[in-house]
């Protein structure tokens, strides 16, 4: 097997941290966090670990400009912008939404990196005006590289494949988790899933590294039968990357959609107690969007007796802080 192109910015192994206060007050299992939020790109995030494979396969294509789109405050674009910033190319998103009168939070940030936003009204349109935008610039002769809408390729799940190594390597080495002992066994890892990329590399980590416990994603806008189909074809076509396919199946794939009725990004109490759990309790901030719902699936489940007693659930915390900056969101402190 060829060496797979990867670039290293990202601030790796991420830390894991004991939740102690958050599981006594929920009366549940011992409760982990992985600080995905800590990548160090642009404020970090889960994509970080996508784009070190998806701005490496840029490069080797000769790529000038990177083309990427998702919502108005799409933490997946603050990153894929970040990215091009670094390494010398044009950027131009395409984002879905009402832009806010003054740019805050991601929009900010985007425009800090220097990113070109094209603004679409009608989510259905985003995807032809993508194509458009990637089809004009290809034209124009800027060589452009479309960065799959987040990041979610067979490119870019082999970040959370690797992902699942470094947990493996970080469960062997107790020292490395400070005075809060010793980590035989994660029973579970739950973490929010949209676009497929993270879960599909986390599932396909999970075989090729062995990793005893279960992988559990909490539905952020999808059906499960949705995540299922794409998230068990995403992790098939990436372990042809790694040399040796292997053919997942809908049924290895677990998710829970129960926490996603409300719409995608609509904060609702149970996001808002979440969020004000994690702070008040752990000093630990979740987004409004999707670790906030993850984490408010988690906590419910907990309170349902999903987990047992003795379980050790480790929340992978993606990232998306800087939306809570959005306009959008300032209801989460009423």
């Amino acid at each position: 097997m060829d060496p797979i192109p990867r670039l290293h910015f990202a601030h790796l192994p991420t830390p894991i941290e004991e939740l102690p206060r958050l599981s006594e007050a929920l009366g549940g299992p011992r409760i982990l966090v992985k600080r995905d939020d800590q990548t160090g790109l642009a404020f970090g995030g889960n994509k970080t670990r996508k784009l070190e494979f998806l701005v490496a396969e840029a490069q080797e294509q000769g790529a000038q400009m990177m083309i990427s789109a998702g919502a108005i405050q799409s933490n997946h674009c603050r990153q894929t912008a970040a990215a091009a910033a670094r390494y010398g190319m044009e950027c131009t998103l395409v984002l879905t939404g009402e832009m806010p009168p003054k740019p805050t939070a991601n929009i900010l940030l985007d425009q800090l990196f220097g990113a070109r936003i094209v603004n679409v009204a009608d989510r259905k349109d985003r995807d032809r005006i993508l194509q458009e935008t990637f089809d004009k610039a290809t034209t124009e002769g800027k060589k452009p590289y479309l960065v799959p809408y987040g990041g979610s390729s067979s490119t870019g799940a082999l970040g959370y494949a690797f992902a699942m190594e470094e947990l493996m390597m970080q469960m062997q080495d107790f020292r490395s988790f400070g005075n809060f002992g010793s980590l035989e066994r994660v029973d579970w890892i739950i973490f929010g899933t949209s676009s497929g990329g993270t879960h599909a590399g986390l599932v396909l980590g999970q075989r090729v590294f062995g990793f005893k416990g279960k992988v559990l994603g909490i539905s952020i806008d999808e059906p499960v039968e949705w995540l299922q189909k794409n998230v068990s074809a995403l992790a098939t076509a990436a372990s042809e990357r790694l040399g040796e396919r292997i053919a997942f199946a809908p049924a290895d794939v677990a998710a829970n959609a129960d926490y996603c009725a409300p719409g995608y990004g609509v904060l609702t109490e149970a996001e808002r107690e979440a969020v004000h759990m994690c702070a008040s309790l752990e000093g630990l901030l979740l987004d409004p969007v999707y670790t906030g719902r993850a984490a408010a699936g988690m906590i419910d489940l907990i309170r349902k007796g999903f987990f047992k007693k003795d379980e050790t659930v480790l929340f992978w915390h993606t990232g998306g802080q800087p939306a809570l900056f959005a306009e959008k969101y300032a209801s989460i402190v009423e």
